[in-house]
């Protein structure tokens, strides 16, 4: 993921499908960014938020041209499919879960391109984050979707019963699986946050340090809008806590998740994910602080062991 191109099987992601002639004009309503202006083979990444701007989940929308497909952490899908049920009214918009039909793997790494290449991939892939094209891979049909999340890379979506034969096909043509905790220490490093790790229903965007992936400011209204301009215009963005990345020494363990967080005697936040870097040979960790100690070189304590806060790797 940091040299090469590696496989990551994206077994915690469900997609909800959306079709009908109004799917965009009544996500609009209810997510934080534009999905009105989202056009055939374009997606964004945004939030959907209680009136309270809590965060009931995040998600990626892609725009195919005959739907609006939703990726959502599996564990909310089940809700999030329920709640967009709940405000259909006279509106032409038919929602289902279709993970059972799909599966997604993930191609991480700067030697991406080249393997998709080289497994003669037929169709362009996609270049702009959260893009998506129609593919051919393995001879098979597939969506490829340009990703951030770990690194640079692409997010492979296909039938169930075929990604099997894609996988070998990337395999062959260089990429190297990669395990979960492999994964999940690019992700730390990459201060990439996890709903339902490092966001939850209490959780306001901008804590997250999502406002620019996933707020758009020149949209029309949406549930929860009221309070997220609350506080990027009358606040100045001036929230109570922050979600920074943060470096231990070399010889210090991996913190706990809910690990303590302080400068001197006082708490000033908990750790939400932390893991062994291997690019940076050491521990690293993600947690919210307090909105004074979260500038890169500033000086804490992880239980007691000396930590910094840094900047993400990507």
């Amino acid at each position: 993921m940091r040299e090469g191109a590696a496989l990551v099987e994206r077994a915690a992601v469900a997609w909800i499908e959306l079709t009908g002639n109004d799917r965009r004009a009544y996500l609009q309503g209810l997510l934080t960014n534009d999905i009105a202006a989202l056009t055939p083979g374009t997606g964004c990444y945004a939030a959907m938020l209680t009136a309270q701007g809590r965060m009931l989940t995040d998600m990626r929308v892609l725009e195919l041209g005959d739907a609006l497909l939703l990726d959502v952490p599996a564990h909310v899908a089940t809700a999030i499919r329920e709640h967009l049920d709940r405000f259909i009214f006279a509106e032409d918009v038919q929602v289902a879960d279709v993970t059972n039909a799909r599966k997604t793997t993930g191609l991480y790494g700067p030697g991406a391109v080249e393997v998709l290449q080289r497994a003669g991939t037929e169709g362009a892939a996609p270049s702009a984050v959260n893009s998506v094209s129609r593919v051919r891979l393995a001879g098979k049909d597939a969506l490829l979707v340009r990703s951030d999340g770990l690194g640079a890379g692409f997010d492979i979506i296909a039938a169930r019963p075929e990604m099997n034969e894609i996988t070998s096909a990337l395999t062959a043509a260089g990429a190297v699986s990669a395990e979960a905790e492999d994964a999940e220490a690019v992700r730390i490093e990459n201060a990439y946050p996890l709903f339902g790790v490092d966001m939850d229903g209490d959780t306001i965007p901008l804590e997250a340090g999502l406002e620019e992936r996933a707020i758009s400011r020149s949209k029309g209204c949406y549930v929860g809008q009221e309070v997220i301009v609350r506080v990027q215009d009358r606040g100045q963005g001036r929230v109570a806590r922050r979600l920074v990345p943060l470096t231990l020494d070399a010889s210090d363990p991996v913190p706990a998740r809910g690990a303590r967080i302080a400068s001197g005697d006082r708490e000033i936040g908990r750790v939400t994910s932390a893991t062994w870097s291997p690019s940076l040979a050491r521990p690293v960790a993600l947690g919210y602080v307090h909105r004074d100690f979260v500038e890169p070189g500033t000086h804490v304590t992880i239980e007691g062991a000396e930590a910094v806060v840094s900047r993400p790797l990507r």
